[in-house]
C-alpha cells in the first residue's frame, strides 16, 4: 500500500510536522517528498493536483488527499492518542479547511522559510522519495 505525503519543503512548519509525523510513525508506513522536487512535481501531475495547489497533499492507493483531510487521514495511522484527532473528519470539510487555509496561509509569518528543503538523515533516508 503506497502511502505518500507531499509536503512544502521550504516551509519550517511543514518540515516540523514530517518530523512531528516520523516520530510517531514507528512502522514507517508513510513515505515523503517535498512538492518542490521532481518526484513531487510529477506526482502532482499525474493525479491532476494544480501545481499552485497551496496544501498538504495525501496520497494513498491512488486517491489523493489534500488540506485537513489530509492531514487527518494521515493522523488516524499514527501512534498514540493522536488517532482520535480523525474524528474530525465528521465536521464538515468547508469549516476544517477554512481553519486549515488560516494555517497555511500565515506559515511562512508564523513559522518561517528554508531557503532550501530539508535533507534526511541517512537513516530516515528510504523514507524520503527523492
Amino acid at each position: 500500500m503506497d502511502r505518500i505525503i507531499l509536503f512544502d519543503g521550504e516551509c519550517n512548519f511543514c518540515n516540523s510536522s514530517v518530523q512531528f509525523i516520523i516520530k510517531r510513525d514507528p512502522k514507517g508506513i508513510y513515505k515523503f517528498t517535498s512538492l518542490q522536487s521532481d518526484i513531487g512535481q510529477s506526482l502532482l501531475k499525474e493525479n491532476g493536483i494544480p501545481k499552485e495547489l497551496d496544501s498538504f497533499v495525501y496520497i494513498e492507493n491512488n486517491n489523493v488527499y489534500v488540506k485537513s483531510t489530509a492531514a487527518l487521514k494521515v493522523c488516524r495511522n499514527l501512534k498514540g492518542l493522536w488517532k482520535l484527532s480523525y474524528l474530525f473528519i465528521i465536521v464538515p470539510r468547508p469549516i476544517r479547511n477554512f481553519v486549515y487555509e488560516i494555517i497555511a496561509r500565515n506559515r511562512y509569518k508564523w513559522f518561517g522559510k528554508r531557503d532550501s528543503c530539508m535533507i534526511p538523515s541517512p537513516a530516515l533516508r528510504d523514507r524520503f522519495l527523492e
